[in-house]
């Protein structure tokens, strides 16, 4: 699987490319949308919810991200 496929990543999805975890992956076990996926990926300018930043620190420490409460640290 080929992550970081060229696309302008956001600070996240580079994150996100280091550890090796696909978007769909993250959406699936974070049980939220494709679209705020994307956001949070591409588009440094967003600020997720609370609860919607809750929901992914969870999954990505299921998903095995190391340090995944820095995350969203600037």
């Amino acid at each position: 699987m080929a992550f970081g496929l060229g696309k302008p990543r956001s600070k996240f999805g580079k994150k996100l490319d280091k550890e090796k975890i696909s978007q769909l992956e993250l959406e699936k076990e974070a049980n939220l949308s494709r679209g705020t996926i994307s956001k949070l990926c591409n588009d440094d300018s967003y600020r997720p919810k609370y609860v919607t930043e809750s929901k992914i620190k969870r999954a990505l420490a299921k998903l095995g991200a190391k340090k995944p409460d820095r995350f969203f640290d600037a």
